[in-house]
């Protein structure tokens, strides 16, 4: 197994929870940056690992964000090993912050920064402050204080789009999504480390979870593909929310969790001389062949 070489935290999740988590082979890391498609993510995987739309119990009561302050160390390490299931586990930790096991599969999903920019914004402002660092508060001793007073967002949706452009925090902004996103697609070729596009979700579903099913070693009876699918579409999520939502009280309104799920909302916002300024900002923190497989859409890959 490899060893972690980073400790990603914030007043929000600590990566060094993973230390000591005992695998089994067989597992699921799902580790994407934020807004990113993560929900979705663990929604296919369940979909896959349970074979029915009717999942067991809430998406959230059977795969924690292992890394979150929210919860105890100790209290997320006995819910996985009490599960039997097979085991999908979500994080917002790099790869380089996460113990690397052969028998375990490791999934990440990039997308147009633009689009995760405009769907940030929107996930900030349906987060309940109040109800959200109660739970912080309960979750026990946080490795680093929040600030005593959180800068105000923007007033306008285009100066918060750059401001997240300019982020340096571990897990929200444009350099740690990037970040996150280089270092997988530095591990790309390695078997079990899977990297998937949100536009092939969008634009070929069926097609993006048979060849997840591939790769997880699941077999899928060709009767039920139609149900699973279905079940996966963002309007099927989005009229499941309180099923489907992570964290469901840390949000004003869970459907608003599932906003649109649409690319190229960003295009109302931009114009050419903005474009030139995103790519310049872009080209600074990326290599040119990931930046245009987030920007372009599908690579082949690796089998």
């Amino acid at each position: 197994m490899r060893q972690p070489t980073v400790r990603y935290q914030n007043e929000v999740m600590d990566s060094g929870r993973w230390e000591g988590f005992p695998f089994r082979e067989g597992d699921i890391v799902v580790s994407t940056p934020a807004k990113c498609g993560t929900t979705w993510t663990q929604t296919i995987c369940a979909l896959l690992i349970f074979q029915t739309p009717e999942l067991p119990a809430r998406l959230d009561d059977l795969t924690y964000w292992l890394d979150m302050l929210t919860r105890s160390r100790d209290d997320i390490f006995a819910f996985y090993e009490a599960q039997r299931h097979r085991r999908f586990i979500k994080t917002h930790t790099p790869i380089d912050g996460l113990p690397i096991h052969d028998g375990v599969t490791y999934v990440a999903v990039g997308r147009d920064p633009r689009d995760v920019a405009i769907s940030w914004d929107a996930h900030f402002q349906n987060v309940a402050q109040e109800a959200f660092g109660a739970m912080l508060a309960a979750g026990g001793s946080p490795t680093q204080e929040p600030a005593d007073t959180a800068p105000a967002p923007a007033e306008s949706a285009y100066n918060r789009f750059w401001a997240w452009l300019e982020d340096t925090n571990v897990q929200v902004g444009l350099p740690s999504m990037l970040h996150h996103l280089s270092g997988f697609w530095a591990e790309r070729e390695r078997p079990n480390v899977l990297l998937l596009h949100y536009d092939d979700l969008k634009s070929d579903l069926e097609g993006q979870m048979r060849f997840l099913a591939g790769r997880l070693e699941i077999e899928v009876p060709e009767s039920r593909w139609p149900d699973l699918v279905r079940a996966a579409t963002f309007d099927s999520m989005r009229g499941r929310a309180e099923a489907l939502t992570p964290v469901a009280a840390m949000w004003r309104d869970p459907k608003r969790f599932f906003n649109q799920g649409v690319s190229g909302q960003w295009r109302d916002l931009l114009d050419e001389d903005d474009l030139r300024r995103y790519e310049e900002r872009v080209a600074k923190l990326a290599e040119p062949d990931l930046i245009d497989w987030l920007h372009r859409g599908p690579i082949v890959p690796a089998r």
